[in-house]
């Protein structure tokens, strides 16, 4: 994997599962379950930057990839 706070699993598959089955399950773990305390000094984005991101400081961040816009291009106006 890439991104290394995605995860991956295998979920069970019964043999009489009646909907087609999901071998692959992903999931985002976010940074801050591996940060027990935010020490001083950390490195900070700006504020304009820390508004767009949602985070002030960059250990924290995390990308959000809606599953709706996978795969294709978004426009300037966000649609």
């Amino acid at each position: 994997m890439i991104d290394p706070q995605l995860r991956a699993y295998a979920p069970f598959v019964g043999p009489f599962d009646p909907c087609k089955p999901i071998e692959i399950k992903t999931y985002l773990v976010p940074p801050q379950l591996f940060i027990p305390f935010q020490p001083m000094g950390w490195p900070q984005y700006s504020p304009a930057e820390a508004l767009r991101l949602g985070t002030l400081w960059p250990a924290l961040y995390s990308p959000y990839t809606s599953k709706k816009t996978k795969g294709r291009e978004v426009g300037a106006n966000g649609a």
